[in-house]
């Protein structure tokens, strides 16, 4: 899905796909990132790449957007090449013709907002562009979108077709792209669940501007989400799933988050909510934090929501290797200090610019994932809580009776007891239990419940 910005490609997508996924806003410049998404029409299962806004010159990060609708077109079977209707062929879209012209892809030539038969005739007026039919739609409203979607799946390969070669499709000053795929690229989204073995989902949040996209994009080893040193650079959930020795694992980069939801608005209200949703559906979290800045307090809330969320938790010290020695210590201080309510999660000293110490990432996340659907037999768990009471017993001659793991993700356990326990004393047998039975990186649950009660 490619044009220049404004014509209404998000939400194409989001008629398309039949929600909302797409962020849309009525002002340029909200799509950044390509967004894959999956959509059905007539039987046929495929892919939709949302893409930013493809224009020449202007600021560096409209280069960057542009640089990654290029790589969408040169991965593409078909392309979607959406124009505003109200406005006739300009020329920024002769522009993204001729780039798609020299592509060699199947082009779609969609005139988006012809929200009505009087504005039809105009449709031929995008002839010039060289493209054959014009179809006109109004994604708002659906109108024309079902002849639309007849045409693109004509025009899709078939099911027994081998997948299309990745080719350059031009950059912004009429030059070649480079080739989009090469060796060892992530599989697409979906890919590896479909060979039977469900990914693991981790969701990379943070501030705007402490390097998730870095990160992410070091992780999955392609340029999938725009790094600039703007903040708020990225606006939308990006999704890759990628195959790790534990397994495959589907990290999903996230917007940055600056203030509290209710604060937001717009664009940014919407990706706040795509993020903390991220959160919500995913099994283990990457927390995200600047050390040239320590930690922050909206880096503290942003650890009790994802504590709440009751995800594992690896809190990854980014742009380390900018501090000096005694910063470091600092630092390291302020982690215990302000995260310790989180004090279960290893805090990783990396750089996600150069790939100091990402590798450690995946033993990391796969102890967490280990831990957290661990489940202790009852025996051996009764027997280390009364070891735990024998070493330090309970105020006022508390006890507890019995206790058993409920269940997992998280690890969850019912304590029977005589008398009420302290919330300190509880904290004391989390602790035994975690160091007896490794629980590591997972937060944990305990549940009490007086006898007789």
């Amino acid at each position: 899905m490619v044009g220049r910005p404004n014509v209404g490609k998000s939400t194409l997508v989001n008629r398309i796909v039949g929600r909302r996924e797409a962020i849309v806003e009525q002002r340029p410049g909200v799509t950044r990132d390509r967004k894959v998404l999956t959509a059905e029409w007539n039987g046929r299962q495929f892919s939709v790449v949302d893409t930013g806004g493809w224009q020449a010159g202007g600021l560096s990060i409209d280069k960057l957007v542009s640089a990654q609708a290029q790589r969408a077109v040169g991965e593409a079977d078909v392309v979607l090449f959406v124009v505003d209707g109200t406005l006739g062929p300009t020329e920024e879209d002769a522009r993204v013709a001729r780039l798609l012209l020299r592509s060699g892809r199947p082009v779609v030539l969609v005139v988006n907002k012809v929200d009505n038969q009087a504005r039809e005739p105009g449709i031929w007026d995008f002839a010039s562009l060289g493209f054959a039919t014009p179809w006109p739609v109004s994604a708002l409203h659906g109108r024309g979108t079902g002849d639309m979607l007849d045409a693109l799946a004509a025009a899709l390969p078939p099911l027994d077709a081998p997948p299309a070669q990745s080719v350059g499709a031009g950059d912004a000053s009429g030059g070649e792209a480079p080739a989009g795929d090469r060796p060892g690229a992530p599989a697409a989204d979906g890919q590896l669940e479909a060979a039977g073995q469900a990914a693991i989902s981790v969701a990379i949040v943070g501030r705007p501007n402490v390097g998730k996209s870095t990160l992410f994009n070091r992780l999955i080893g392609d340029e999938r989400s725009i790094v600039h040193d703007m903040p708020g650079t990225t606006r939308d959930t990006i999704d890759t799933v990628v195959e790790s020795p534990d397994g495959p694992v589907r990290f999903v980069d996230t917007a940055g988050m600056r203030r509290r939801a209710r604060d937001a608005e717009g664009a940014e209200f919407y990706s706040m909510v795509r993020a903390l949703q991220a959160i919500d559906e995913a099994e283990l979290t990457l927390l995200v934090i600047d050390a040239t800045q320590g930690v922050t307090r909206q880096d503290q809330r942003l650890a009790e929501r994802v504590d709440a969320a009751g995800n594992p938790v690896v809190v990854c010290l980014n742009k380390w290797d900018l501090l000096a020695a005694e910063a470091k210590d600092a630092v390291r201080a302020d982690v215990a200090d302000m995260l310790g309510f989180v004090s279960y999660a290893p805090a990783l000293e990396i750089s996600a610019k150069t790939g100091r110490n990402v590798h450690r990432l995946y033993p990391a996340l796969a102890g967490a994932v280990e831990a957290y659907r661990q489940r202790v037999p009852t025996a051996l768990l009764n027997r280390a809580l009364a070891e735990a009471q024998a070493a330090h017993p309970a105020p006022h001659g508390a006890r507890v009776l019995y206790a058993t793991q409920g269940a997992t993700d998280p690890p969850t356990f019912t304590l029977f007891t005589s008398k009420h326990l302290p919330p300190t004393y509880l904290r004391y047998l989390e602790r035994s239990i975690r160091e007896r039975f490794d629980f590591g990186p997972t937060p944990m649950k305990l549940r009490t419940r007086r006898r007789g009660a």
